[in-house]
């Protein structure tokens, strides 16, 4: 029934415990969640003839979202009674501080892995998510898939995410986080547990991208900080900020002394004929 609160906040913290890289060892964990988690595989393409039904009742392939614009990924159920609403939740929060919008600089892609849920509980999730980001003129980017059990498990095999059906709950045990993929379909960045910085996200998505979209200061910001795969976080690189202060050290300095060349020789007395 999907409704037991106890049991519901136990996989929730499970949950988050999972949501790393598989270079964590996941022994001792209880029963089923030690199969739960993230494997990273990086640059692994997606198979974007799958086909699945989107919110609006039409069957679809991956690959109509792909193809322009990097894409946000979500592996979620609808129903879920936690974890999951506490995954799209944070996802909302980062990207609506984002100048970035969904149709124009990338996509977001929710798909469900419970094959029992329909489109009508897609349609219903678009909704309430949409209404949470508060930028209605964006919802052409938004896309909120079902799928059959092969489908499904061809995606969530592709970008190395596992989950347990859990039958004498009726819930799934999974892990948490969200993904950023490139606009050819191919996993660039992954982003553990239920918040994320919106600086990584914005960064991610601008790799993604190729550097196709973003900004002058968003390329210094790149050079400065780099993805570290292990947290699924953008790091500072103190070699490169010490660099770059010093190249703009050097920058000012010769500003300042050409500003007083040009100074000295205005106040230089005319020679006379």
């Amino acid at each position: 029934m999907r409704r037991r609160p106890h049991l519901s906040a136990a996989l929730a913290v499970a949950g988050l415990m999972v949501g790393v890289p598989a270079t964590y060892s996941q022994e001792g964990l209880p029963g089923p969640l030690a199969d739960v988690g993230f494997d990273q595989r990086l640059g692994a393409s997606l198979p974007l003839d799958l086909q699945f039904t989107d919110e609006n009742g039409d069957e679809v392939t991956l690959e109509r979202y792909f193809g322009e614009r990097p894409v946000i990924l979500a592996l979620v159920y609808y129903e879920c009674p936690m974890l999951c609403s506490m995954v799209l939740s944070g996802m909302i929060s980062s990207l609506r501080v984002l100048k970035f919008n969904p149709g124009s600089e990338y996509e977001v892609l929710v798909v469900s892995f419970d094959p029992g849920e329909t489109p009508e509980m897609a349609r219903t999730a678009k909704q309430t998510y949409l209404e949470l980001y508060d930028r209605p003129e964006t919802e052409a980017g938004w896309h909120f898939l079902t799928g059959n059990e092969q489908e499904i498990q061809a995606l969530t095999r592709s970008v190395g995410f596992r989950y347990v059906y859990l039958p004498e709950e009726d819930q799934f045990a999974h892990a948490a986080g969200i993904l950023a993929l490139t606009p050819e379909g191919q996993v660039a960045r992954y982003y553990y547990g239920v918040e994320y910085v919106p600086r990584d996200i914005r960064l991610g998505l601008i790799e993604a991208a190729d550097n196709k979209i973003g900004s002058m200061v968003d390329q210094v910001l790149l050079y400065c900080f780099h993805y570290d795969p292990i947290t699924g976080k953008y790091s500072a690189v103190a070699m490169n900020i010490v660099r770059l202060a010093a190249a703009v050290t050097v920058l000012f300095l010769a500003l300042f002394l050409f500003r007083q060349w040009r100074s000295e020789r205005r106040h230089l007395p005319t020679a006379k004929a």
